[in-house]
């Protein structure tokens, strides 16, 4: 069997956010989301828009670079106002550093406090961060071992094909070639990430589609990323960040909204065989 899933990153960040999921989840085609955990609407998303979407599936969208911690004395991840400090960049070295025990503990303190706040809440079926976080192997690592501890199926890796869009102004900017490194970096280490998924015998997507074209991503995108895969049988991915007005058209994301409301894509999704579906929903 061939699934496809439509993964709203970002929900509860935002009430704009929170209020496109619910848009686009009555079209048929999102019924997957990530919830930020420290996000300004998370009590939204939670109180007022999950009970609204009773088929979508909810995981948890780990955040350490973004906003403020839900830990009160972190010393290497945030500033005095509890506000996360770091780049992917940083956090990448750090990660790495010698004598790093501190760090690490930290984050996984973090992590901890952000999937229990979640589990509270609302069932969870997956796990992915922001701005790949947890793709860094050592947090990958990490991140496996509480799954399993928290009985989490799925941790989602960025194992994506290379694919061309015929549509020659997208690749004539910046985004497409920070785009471009990103995916390359993330494939390498998704190598190694692998092993640990083995290891713990969690499960995962088997492509993700969103690295390449991340802020550009519309229906021909996710179509011809599609074409190129041809496993009979597979998870495919497809992440968004879906916002409705002003802030989603400057960056992008306002097309990601308009592409989850499409039911000309989710016809031909469908005919490429996929069931839209999940990771809620177990295989049968």
């Amino acid at each position: 069997m061939k699934k496809f899933i439509l993964n709203a990153d970002g929900f509860g960040e935002s009430k704009d956010i929170n209020r496109a999921v619910l848009e686009c989840y009555k079209y048929g085609l999102l019924k997957s989301v990530s919830i930020t955990p420290n996000g300004d609407a998370f009590d939204e998303a939670v109180n007022d828009i999950i009970p609204n979407c009773p088929e979508i599936g909810v995981g948890i969208h780990l955040n350490i670079t973004k906003g403020k911690s839900l830990c009160s004395d972190l010393k290497t991840l945030t500033d005095e106002n509890k506000k996360f400090n770091n780049s992917f960049l940083m956090i990448l070295l750090k990660t790495y550093l010698p004598k790093n025990e501190e760090f690490m503990q930290e984050i996984e303190r973090e992590f901890r406090n952000q999937i229990e706040k979640t589990m509270s809440k609302t069932p969870v079926s997956h796990i992915d961060s922001q701005e790949y976080i947890h793709a860094i192997p050592k947090i990958f690592k990490m991140v496996c071992r509480l799954a399993k501890e928290y009985n989490i199926r799925y941790v989602i890796t960025h194992h994506e094909k290379p694919y061309f869009v015929p549509d020659a102004m997208r690749h004539l900017t910046l985004r497409y070639l920070v785009n471009f490194f990103i995916h390359k970096f993330l494939n390498i280490i998704n190598v190694i990430n692998e092993v640990s998924l083995r290891i713990n015998k969690l499960r995962t997507n088997n492509y993700l589609i969103g690295v390449s074209y991340n802020a550009m991503m519309d229906s021909l995108a996710v179509h011809y990323g599609l074409k190129d895969i041809k496993a009979k049988q597979t998870v495919v991915e497809v992440v968004i960040h879906p916002k409705r007005y002003e802030e989603g058209q400057v960056d992008g994301c306002f097309g990601e909204f308009i592409l989850a409301k499409n039911q000309k894509l989710k016809d031909k999704i469908e005919g490429l065989g996929y069931l839209i579906t999940n990771y809620v929903k177990k295989e049968t």
